[in-house]
Parts: C-alpha cells; structure tokens; sequence
C-alpha cells in the first residue's frame, strides 16, 4: 500500500502536508506555500538573499540564527509593532520587496518551512525548491529538466492547519499554485507522466487562471490576510510568472537558479 499512497506509479506526483511530503518524495521535491513561506523565499532569494527555512520561530530559531550568522525574520504582524526596526524582514512578500535586504534570513514558518526544513532531512533526501505563482514556468521547467533525466518529481501543497486540533487545511491558494507549477509541466508536453492528483491541480489552476487575483482574494486564506491588513500580500502572491528565480535549497538555505 506505501506504493499506492506515494503514488509511485507515475514520475509526476501531488500530495499534501509533511505526512504527504514524506509519502510522495521524489528526487525532487517542490514545496508550495503560496500565502505566504514560498512565495516569500521567491521575493528573498531573488533580492540577493540566501533563506534558512526553520519550522517555529522561538528560543531554538534564535540559536539557528545566531550559529548561521543570519538575521531572524520577525512575525508579520510583529513587523508593525512600536520598537520594531521600520522594514524588518518578516514572513510578508509585500515586506520583502521592500525591506533592506539581508545576506542570510532565517524565515520560520508552520507550515512550508516546516515541510521544507523536514525535507531536507529525510531519507533519502531528495533536492527541494520552494514554489509558487509568481516562479510557477521556471519551477516548471526545472522539473521538466529533471524528468528528462529520468528523475521522479514531487509537488507538495503546504496547507494551513486547524488551530482546534493542529490538523492539516486544505487551503486553495496551494492546490492552485501547485496546480500552476505542474500545468507548465503539460504545456511542456510532460502530462502523460502525470498522476490523477497531479493532473486534477493542473485542470484546476487552468480552469481558475482568468481569474486568479480574484479568486486568491475571495478564498478564505486571502480573506484571513485581507482582515489582518496585508492584502498587498495577496497581491504580490498573486502576480503570476513575474520572476524566473527557482529556489533550490543547499547546505541548509534555499539559493537562487535562474529558470
């Protein structure tokens, strides 16, 4: 059955959280946390900055970054609080674009970060590249290289979770930037390699994709960052395509490769 669950049958896979991470891992791996980790190490890394993923920010991540000699994002909404240095990195895009950028940030995360920081752990590990919409064609493509190497590929959606029983929510933005990633790999003409899970995101983001800053900002992870104040989050989560940066993680932080 472990071979059914990690859908081993095809070279092109989806599944969701860390337990789906772990089922489903290929030789590579794309973590998508559209709103906000990826989308963020996509702003980050293409500003020059190398970006150590680390699943909670508390006493451990300060340790973390002390040893690696890198600054500690702040909280989103810690950003915006008295005492806090105006532009401090945080876990927002809208932030990172504008901040004074950083030779090395550790950006915690429960949930990409989190996948992503596991990943790179696991047995065997496999290479791991943060996703999202804004670099969705250059992940594509990156994967389409690896598939005409022989490798197997995993996309992974990150989801939120439920604060009642910390379980794993599915959460729309992800399915439809995992689906943007692997509807570049049709396009290239790799869709027969593709799961049935895999294929459903790709058919998704397809059918969404005229409307897609919409519907990011109707569905109930936008709407949350909306009545938070970051709406502009969602903005630059949205922009499709605007950066040819894959995020490729390596000695503990994900680096740039230009797609």
């Amino acid at each position: 059955m472990r071979e059914v669950f990690g859908q081993s049958g095809f070279r092109v896979r989806l599944d969701w959280g860390p337990v789906g991470a772990r089922a489903t891992q290929g030789d590579v791996v794309v973590v998508v946390d559209v709103l906000s980790f990826t989308t963020s190490v996509t702003v980050a890394v293409g500003r020059g900055m190398d970006v150590y993923p680390f699943p909670w920010r508390d006493e451990r991540a300060v340790d973390f970054a002390r040893r690696h000699d890198a600054t500690l994002a702040v909280g989103r909404l810690e950003a915006r609080a008295p005492g806090v240095a105006v532009g401090a990195p945080s876990l927002s895009p809208a932030g990172l674009l504008t901040c004074a950028p950083v030779l090395r940030l550790v950006l915690p995360s429960p949930n990409g970060s989190t996948i992503a920081a596991a990943m790179q752990q696991g047995e065997p590990s496999g290479e791991v590249v943060a996703g999202c919409l804004r670099n969705a064609a250059a992940v594509g493509d990156h994967l389409v290289a690896a598939l005409e190497q022989g490798l197997a590929v995993s996309v992974v959606a990150a989801g939120e979770r439920w604060a009642e029983d910390d379980s794993l929510r599915v959460a729309l933005e992800d399915h439809l930037g995992a689906g943007a990633v692997l509807a570049r790999v049709v396009e290239r003409g790799q869709g027969h390699r593709l799961s049935p899970e895999a294929r459903a995101a790709a058919d998704l983001f397809a059918a969404t994709r005229p409307r897609l800053g919409e519907v990011l900002h109707a569905c109930v992870g936008g709407r949350e960052l909306a009545a938070k104040g970051f709406a502009t989050d969602v903005d630059v989560a949205a922009e499709l395509d605007v950066s040819t940066v894959v995020p490729v993680l390596r000695g503990g932080a994900f680096g740039s490769e230009r797609g």
